[in-house]
């Protein structure tokens, strides 16, 4: 309780204090005036953060577990841990939002989603119901013009062959940071199977399940579903790879060149005192995604022996070549992709692709303030390509570098 009561007497607002329980690891400097905990609410963690307006268990109970919480942020009620939600940032009851996660500004969520591993850019809304674990949702421009997931939505992450090796990207990255593309649409009650790569402007009608890339922008996308199967099952069989893995590289790569705009053009925004802090989780969380991700292709690296056995012998030894060389290639190779890939994580792209453009932002930054959406959104076209093709040279420089140690999975996919 004397947490409890220092927080009140700095301005906190906690309506019914016996009802909120806050950790003896918590740091009450990092929980700032005009803050609002309602009954039922739980603070754990070293590196919790909570900024100005923020308001948490206005639905429901709320359990926040380190995580950096921005201003006016409201998380209506359920499970919070490891993740960073920036300014108007919002979710509703029911809420089980894992580590990983970023909600970007004015990005929400309705009642009962499930979030872990998920970055979403500013604006995208999520309805109620869902499970979007492990992807990444950019598009749309405002508030009125957002990139939108549907209720009772799947994002299926966990493969038939027991691996996790299916991050998905609705956009991108060196496009979606612009805040000037257009917006992606997935019909309720359906599902992604990932990995897959989904292009702006995208809409994906009601009950449709995505099995496959949509690499054409603005295309409209209904599927009744895949027809009728009934055949026997080979776990870790893998009939295909080149595409699971082309799909992990380009993710990677994505997560990457963010987490330079992050360092780069997010930093330059960010005030004193606890923006620091915020700042800090989402370079934290960006930092996570990359070693869940690199994990879980590490891991499926590791079963292709397995699956190179199953195919021969499924094919009583004549199984296409390309693929059984592909299989051997990944595994044999992946100490060597792992190293191109962390060789690359300070990579920053063509130097006079980065200078260009963060003279461009800084220079808006002072002429403008520090309200990123505001600057972002008010970048001329040239500047706002300029950030792409910078970006963008990130992650073609990181593709080129692994798939050095991958030269049969060169030849087929485009950014």
């Amino acid at each position: 309780m004397d947490t409890v009561e220092a927080l009140r007497g700095k301005g906190v607002i906690i309506p019914l204090p016996t009802r909120v329980t806050i950790g003896e690891e918590v740091d009450p400097q990092r929980i700032a005036p005009g803050v609002i905990l309602h009954p039922g609410c739980r603070l754990r963690g070293s590196s919790t953060l909570i900024m100005e307006g923020a308001c948490l268990g206005e639905e429901g109970p709320v359990t926040v577990d380190d995580c950096q919480i921005g201003p006016s942020v409201a998380l209506k009620g359920g499970f919070f841990q490891r993740a960073v939600f920036l300014s108007g940032a919002s979710m509703g009851s029911g809420a089980h939002v894992r580590e990983g996660t970023i909600l970007e500004e004015q990005a929400s969520g309705a009642h009962t989603v499930g979030l872990k591993q998920t970055i979403l850019f500013p604006f995208v809304t999520l309805g109620s119901l869902i499970n979007f674990c492990d992807c990444l949702m950019s598009g749309g421009t405002s508030r009125q013009d957002h990139s939108e997931v549907g209720s009772s939505y799947i994002h299926f992450n966990y493969t038939a062959h027991q691996d996790k090796a299916t991050p998905s990207l609705f956009g991108d990255v060196p496009h979606g940071v612009t805040l000037r593309e257009r917006p992606i649409f997935l019909g309720g009650q359906g599902g992604t199977v990932g990995p897959c790569r989904v292009a702006f402007g995208t809409v994906v009608g009601a009950g449709t399940i995505l099995r496959k890339d949509i690499r054409e922008r603005d295309r409209l996308v209904q599927d009744g579903g895949a027809g009728r199967v009934n055949a026997a099952f080979r776990p870790h069989l893998y009939r295909s790879v080149k595409r699971i893995v082309d799909n992990n590289v380009h993710y990677i790569a994505g997560l990457q060149a963010l987490r330079q705009w992050y360092l780069h053009v997010r930093s330059l925004f960010v005030g004193a005192g606890l923006g620091q802090a915020l700042h800090a989780g989402m370079v934290e969380k960006i930092e996570l995604g990359i070693e869940e991700r690199l994990g879980r292709l590490r891991a499926l690296s590791q079963k292709m022996p397995a699956s190179i056995e199953a195919y021969l012998e499924l094919t009583n030894d004549r199984g296409p070549s390309v693929l059984l060389h592909q299989k051997r290639e990944l595994h044999d190779n992946w100490g060597a992709v792992e190293t191109a890939f962390r060789s690359m994580a300070q990579h920053m792209g063509p130097p006079c692709l980065a200078q260009g453009f963060l003279e461009t932002v800084t220079k808006a930054v002072s002429e403008r303030g520090k309200d990123y959406i505001e600057v972002i959104r008010n970048l001329k076209a040239e500047e706002a390509h300029g950030a792409t093709l910078w970006l963008q040279g990130i992650v073609d420089d990181i593709r080129a570098v692994v798939y050095g140690h991958l030269p049969s999975f060169a030849g087929r996919s485009r950014p």
